[in-house]
């Protein structure tokens, strides 16, 4: 029983550290997973703060993974580790039987799981850590307290900075499909033989206080405007077995024209400044004005990627984004490709150069100086 107990313990420990150091490396990925189950949970008052829980919840896998490898306090570690792989239990057979959820987000973008995957990974860790759960008491610690307070101290402060360093100047090793070296109108394409998912619109509506859920096969015959508009969603009804890593991503003119592949087939450089609305200008403006003029001396064109109308953009924005030519895209297209916000992509034919967070224009400033 020892052995099998200490295999479990190196088994879950490294499991939650390594789980929990792929996830610290992009947080704001685990931030809108957790949006995603909020939305279809109907929870919206939480949106606000999955940032936070997301930061939380990672620093405690890495903490709680180091306290289980030393053996130190398993009384208190072992409730938690419980009640947390019960609840990720939970998550994962909600993405499964729901079909909702395509993925869990457990080890991030970088390692994508399938819910299957995910649910059959969790029930071995359930089964692991109710092991440990059950002979606790019979687990020593493996270092003196005072050495294994310092090391998990250490471990916090570590996974915390880590998460800041992230979130600060985006993630240390990019696994989106917006990564440096990628093409973007080659990434919309889907793999060779991909079958595509099958999928129905289905609105939901308000009408006499009471929700109406219909498709285009049932439309309401006395559908008017006594029928409030609440949600659509795209339900899959049967799933194919690829897609395109970049889906949803459309550049529209201030006419409302599709001008993504016209744009990103160019054989030229091109700047892309990918802003969100919730943004907060600050010192980065002044870099980007010098940017801009830096751009325009080497015949650079610049554009502003944003789900904003022009107006507000232009508007609510600094000076310098009225040196940009205005472009309209989804904001979750954008969040996505732009990890901060705002985010600078430098872009040639479509394939991705280069991508500055906003406290880093210093250095695209730099390296347009030294383009040739």
């Amino acid at each position: 029983m020892k052995i099998l107990l200490t295999i479990s313990r190196i088994i879950v420990g490294v499991l939650f550290i390594f789980s929990g150091l792929i996830k610290a490396n992009d947080p704001l990925g685990l931030s809108y997973k957790m949006q995603e189950f909020f939305e279809v949970w109907g929870w919206h008052f939480l949106n606000d703060y999955t940032l936070a829980l997301s930061i939380i919840m990672i620093a405690f896998e890495i903490i709680a993974g180091v306290a289980v490898l030393l053996g130190w306090k398993m009384r208190i570690f072992s409730w938690m580790l419980l009640a947390l792989i019960v609840f990720f239990t939970f998550l994962t057979a909600y993405a499964l039987f729901s079909g909702k959820i395509r993925e869990c987000g457990c080890f991030g973008d970088c390692i994508p799981l399938q819910a299957g995957q995910s649910f059959a990974k969790d029930l071995l860790l359930l089964a692991l850590i109710a092991l440990i759960f059950i002979y606790r008491d019979k687990i020593k610690p493996f270092l003196a307290s005072r050495r294994a307070i310092l090391i998990l101290f250490f471990t916090a402060v570590f996974s915390f900075a880590l998460q800041w360093h992230a979130l600060l100047h985006l993630p240390i090793v990019d696994c989106l499909p917006y990564k440096v070296g990628n093409n973007i109108p080659e990434k919309m394409k889907a793999p060779p033989g991909a079958v595509p998912d099958s999928t129905v619109i289905v609105f939901t509506y308000e009408k006499d206080g009471k929700p109406v859920s219909f498709n285009a096969d049932n439309f309401p015959d006395d559908f008017d405007d006594s029928y409030a508009f609440v949600k659509r969603e795209d339900k899959v009804v049967k799933k194919g077995n690829a897609q395109a890593a970049i889906r949803d991503f459309i550049l529209q003119t201030v006419s409302g024209n599709d001008t993504t592949l016209a744009l990103l087939t160019e054989d030229r450089t091109q700047l892309f400044l990918f802003v969100k609305d919730g943004y907060k200008a600050g010192r980065w403006t002044a870099a980007l004005d010098l940017i801009l003029t830096q751009a325009e001396s080497r015949n650079i064109p610049a554009f502003l990627v944003a789900n904003l109308t022009i107006e507000e953009a232009f508007n609510s924005g600094p000076e310098a984004f009225r040196r940009l030519t205005p472009l309209r895209s989804d904001g979750t297209a954008i969040k996505t490709a732009a990890r901060y916000n705002p985010t600078l992509f430098l872009i040639r034919g479509g394939t991705i150069i280069h991508k500055w967070s906003a406290p880093d224009l210093d250095q695209a400033l730099k390296a347009l100086q030294q383009m040739k």
